[in-house]
């Protein structure tokens, strides 16, 4: 079974460590602890993660987060992966630092990445892995904490979190969607 598994962030160093790059930085971790290296190719950096006998194939987007839904297009009919084994990873404003919250589809909740990914494909019905980074700003500083980088608190608590959105991943290529959402977000 092949999944495509694709992580919402920025390309570009000014980026790297920014709130909005958690898609990126989830997948850079995977990678890492699986010993697997991105490479550059068409509409973003790609991957594949086997696992169990699935094969998961990562995408970061280079398409900036705002224009998701090309890359995430192109790369469901470049693999022939169905809209039921895609999942994206992004960062919430709505939820706290490090929740993590699974849905099977959904609305795209205000974010620009979302709302790409639905008008290209032209449904939501794929799961997603929404991970809270709060909404500790003032009145008019929405752009510049979600481009901002984690603070010392939260960089601290970033690798246990992150873990748990990779055995998230995976729990959602070997037990589904319904099951992953059952077991994580109680949690």
């Amino acid at each position: 079974m092949k999944y495509l598994i694709v992580g919402l962030g920025n390309i570009g160093a000014e980026y790297q460590n920014t709130r909005h790059n958690i898609g990126f930085k989830i997948l850079d971790a995977l990678a890492e602890a699986s010993n697997i290296t991105f490479t550059p190719d068409r509409y973003g950096s790609k991957t594949v993660y086997r696992f169990k006998g699935r094969q998961f194939v990562l995408i970061k987007p280079a398409t900036y987060v705002n224009l998701s839904g090309k890359a995430v297009n192109y790369w469901m009919q470049k693999e022939k992966i169905p809209i039921d084994k895609v999942m994206v990873l992004t960062d919430d404003l709505a939820l706290n630092f490090g929740h993590i919250r699974i849905k099977a589809k959904g609305s795209d909740g205000g974010h620009n990445g979302l709302k790409s990914i639905n008008e290209v494909l032209g449904m939501n019905n794929y799961a997603r892995l929404r991970f809270g980074i709060g909404n500790e700003f003032s009145m008019g500083q929405q752009i510049d904490y979600v481009l901002g980088e984690w603070d010392a608190r939260e960089e601290k608590a970033l690798p246990e979190r992150i873990g748990k959105c990779i055995e998230v991943v995976k729990a959602f290529g070997t037990i589904g969607i319904q099951r992953t959402m059952n077991q994580c977000n109680n949690k």
